[in-house]
This record gives structure tokens, C-alpha cells and sequence, in this order.
């Protein structure tokens, strides 16, 4: 059913007359060209597809349009200010926490939402927040120094 969709996506308001059941992931890639966030998996489980939502990692595959109605949506695209990247998205570069690099943005998502709500978490802490996030290259340990870095 067409419905005006109303949120925020990376600070900019959105406003959409589309059916509320469509998947947010295939939304922003299709719909709002923000390539970024990767399909993985299709069931939520692989979290390639992360987004945050209301500062919350959420993936993205499987969430409908009419639940982010009125909230604030955060992509990979949206962490840069200024051409400048976010100090998380630093921190991968600098651990090379990547290498084919598909399942990046959805680390930095999940991992930027962990950091809104705790700042410095401990290692154990990134580490089972980041456990839901599967990288077959194996960078895991890049990847939690990375956060580890970042929430410096």
C-alpha cells in the first residue's frame, strides 16, 4: 500500500510516496543511489546491510520503510562531514581492517552505533557487539583494533 514515508536519512530529510513494506536496504541502494550498504545474506544475519536507526544498528535487509517513519537513518555515506572521514571509518584504514572490503560499511555501522552507546567500550564488549558481523576475509582482530583506536 503507497503511503508518504517521512524520515531523516544521513540528516536530510526524506519524504517518499511508496508502498511502507518495501525493504529499507533496497531503498537506499535502488531508490536513493546510496550504495554503501551491501547486500549479504537476506536474512539479517551476515550484517552487511547495517544501517543505524535512531542511533541503533539495525540491518537494513530486514527492515520494511514504514519502521524508520519518522526517524533518523544513518548509512555509511552519511559519517563523513566535509569531506572528511568519520574517525571509525579512519581507524579501518589505518588497522586495515578490510580487504575486499564487502562487508566494511556494515562493521562501521554496527560499530558506530556501539560506540554512540558506549564510547569506550572494552575489548570484550566490542567483541560481542561485533560478533553478529561476519567478514570472510578473516580481519577480525584489525577490525576490533580499529574500533579500539576510534573510541580513543
Amino acid at each position: 500500500m503507497q503511503h508518504d514515508i517521512r524520515f531523516r536519512l544521513n540528516g536530510r530529510p526524506v519524504s517518499m510516496d511508496t508502498d511502507d513494506q518495501r525493504l529499507l536496504l533496497w531503498v537506499l541502494r535502488g531508490d536513493l543511489e546510496l550504495t554503501g550498504t551491501k547486500y549479504g545474506c537476506g536474512l539479517g544475519i551476515c550484517g552487511a546491510c547495517t544501517v543505524a536507526v535512531d542511533g541503533q544498528a539495525m540491518r537494513s535487509c530486514q527492515t520494511r520503510l514504514g519502521d524508520v517513519q519518522g526517524k533518523n537513518v544513518v548509512t555509511i555515506e552519511g559519517l563523513e562531514r566535509d569531506g572528511k572521514l568519520h574517525p571509525l571509518q579512519q581507524a579501518f584504514i589505518e588497522h586495515g581492517g578490510f580487504q575486499c572490503g564487502f562487508c566494511t560499511s556494515g562493521m562501521i555501522m554496527n560499530a558506530w552505533s556501539l560506540l554512540q552507546q558506549k564510547p569506550h567500550p572494552s575489548r570484550d564488549a566490542i567483541v560481542e557487539e561485533m560478533d553478529g558481523n561476519l567478514c570472510r576475509c578473516g580481519a577480525h582482530q584489525r577490525i576490533i583494533a580499529a574500533i579500539q583506536e576510534a573510541s580513543k
